[in-house]
């Protein structure tokens, strides 16, 4: 799988030249995050960081231009982070099942065990598209779902995954339930046993993907093989092939 490159987003107030600024954008993105996701979007202020980071609102203020682009700042290194264990996780030499509930597996796990705070920051603000930044973080979810994309083509193409549908209502036919499942963890503040629920979905969600009347047309993949084996036994017999069955006196 090729490697994940990281999405460019508009360029801030100011750009961190030295390793002093490098560090402070770094902390101020760290102390964003944490806020953001202790207190959604509506709820955390740029004061509140500053303030966990012992400096000044403006200090926040000079490095970005507001809390929209500092929260889009936030996702976006989610997304980049996410779709780097992604891509460096995804089992290459795997079946198409099982690189397909790697998968969801995955997706659970980097929404859950950095806490509901962030899967809520992620599920609802990184969709927005009310400011400058919303194309940037499109492209982001385009790559981060580009994995699934790829698994379900090569299901398509091996006839183990329905072709009956087009690749972009297969992706929302995965992650619309994922989506829900984190909805109902989100909101209900819960744990939720990751793999046992990964492990749920990717039985339900596999059959959903399977072509139609997969069994019948196995039992007549079957049903042709047996026939072309046994054309060629005869096919031998008549010829004299060595390792042909010895015809009875």
């Amino acid at each position: 799988m090729p490697a994940a490159t990281r999405t460019a987003l508009p360029a801030s107030r100011r750009q961190p030249a030295g390793r002093k600024s490098q560090q402070r954008v770094k902390e101020i993105l760290q102390a964003g995050r944490d806020v953001f996701s202790e207190k959604g979007y509506a709820r955390a202020t740029t004061a509140e960081i500053a303030q966990r980071l012992g400096v000044s609102e403006a200090t926040v203020f000079s490095y970005f231009r507001g809390k929209r682009e500092l929260c889009a700042r936030v996702i976006g290194d989610w997304y980049d982070e996410s779709i780097g264990a992604i891509e460096a996780g995804l089992p290459r030499d795997g079946t198409v099942r099982q690189q397909f509930a790697f998968i969801v597996r995955m997706h659970l796990r980097l929404m859950l065990e950095s806490g509901t705070g962030i899967c809520e920051l992620v599920l609802s603000e990184g969709r927005t598209r009310h400011h400058d930044l919303s194309e940037a973080l499109t492209e982001m979810q385009r790559r981060y779902t580009a994995p699934l994309m790829r698994v379900l083509a090569r299901g398509q193409e091996s006839g183990q995954i329905r072709n009956d549908m087009p690749l972009r209502l297969l992706r929302s036919l995965v992650f619309g339930p994922m989506e829900h499942v984190l909805w109902d963890a989100t909101l209900g503040n819960r744990r939720t046993d990751i793999d046992a629920t990964a492990q749920r979905l990717v039985d339900v969600l596999w059959i959903a993907l399977q072509p139609p009347n997969i069994e019948l047309a196995a039992l007549a993949r079957f049903g042709q093989d047996v026939s072309d084996a046994v054309r060629r036994l005869e096919q031998e017999r008549a010829t004299g092939k060595p390792g042909a069955a010895a015809t009875p006196d």
